[in-house]
């Protein structure tokens, strides 16, 4: 498996911002997004071709060296955590027994290794989320689908490289995928949203892929500095609330400027 880079530290988006957790970034993807905040797994991927056994024992290591930072959360994500009934999380937000894993990208499923990780990780009991466009299906061992469906405001300009333009452009939107996946998994659906008028697209989305509840979705202001994440929250998050959708923050920026390996 080619490893960007396997690290410790916060769930930042979605249904279980807040988990601490450890992540296994899997370099090389099929789609290349224009505001891709991970071009070294992506655009220009790089990274160790690693066994399944390595990536284990790494991720092993790192369970038990213990945080490399504190993060203070948010009351709210507090309460969600301890709700939610996907995960035991204890008083003070810390995660009972081996930590969960988030296998992230890049695109996992490109990745013929993914089903023998997801079950080695399966057999020490932790959860799994995997984070995915949903344009590739296999069947593997998750706990959370974490899916990202890409919207038109994802798509490369031409005057860059026209052959990904058009790849990304006719790879990006996979509803039969999305449909397995909400039917198989516990799932959450995350999109990027860059303008309001994206609201519109998200609704066309939901009005062809029916099986999705609404409930759901989560949509989070594309950026990587919280405070484009902060313009754009003033109006994102009251068309949440008008939609019906989750709001996702991104809470990673705020609490790590968005390095890479945080």
């Amino acid at each position: 498996m080619l490893i960007a880079e396997i690290f410790r530290s916060w769930q930042g988006e979605g249904r279980l911002a807040g988990a601490e957790s450890l992540f296994v970034r899997l370099s090389g993807c099929n789609l290349r997004c224009r505001f891709c905040d991970t071009p070294y797994a992506s655009w220009s991927p790089e990274g160790e071709d690693l066994a399944v056994d390595e990536v284990v024992g790494r991720l092993k290591a790192l369970d038990e060296s213990g945080p490399r930072a504190e993060v203070v959360l948010h009351e709210s994500l507090l309460r969600r955590l301890q709700s939610d009934r996907l995960l035991r999380i204890d008083s003070e937000g810390r995660f009972v027994g081996p930590l969960p894993v988030v296998i992230t990208g890049g695109e996992p499923f490109l990745s013929g290794e993914l089903g023998n990780l997801c079950a080695e990780l399966r057999r020490q009991g932790r959860h799994i989320t995997i984070e995915t466009s949903g344009t590739i299906y296999a069947p593997v061992p998750c706990d959370l689908m974490s899916i990202s469906p890409k919207l038109s405001n994802s798509t490369p300009a031409p005057d860059g490289d026209p052959r990904w333009t058009w790849r990304h452009e006719t790879t990006r939107h996979a509803p039969d995928v999305v449909r397995r996946f909400a039917a198989e998994y516990e799932y959450q659906i995350k999109f990027v949203i860059d303008d309001p008028a994206d609201i519109d697209e998200v609704e066309q989305y939901l009005e062809e892929v029916r099986e999705i509840d609404r409930r759901r979705v989560w949509l989070m202001p594309q950026g990587v500095r919280a405070d484009d994440l902060a313009e754009k929250a003033v109006w994102l998050e009251p068309l949440c609330r008008q939609h019906g959708f989750e709001f996702c923050p991104r809470w990673q920026v705020e609490w790590f400027r968005a390095r890479r390996g945080w």
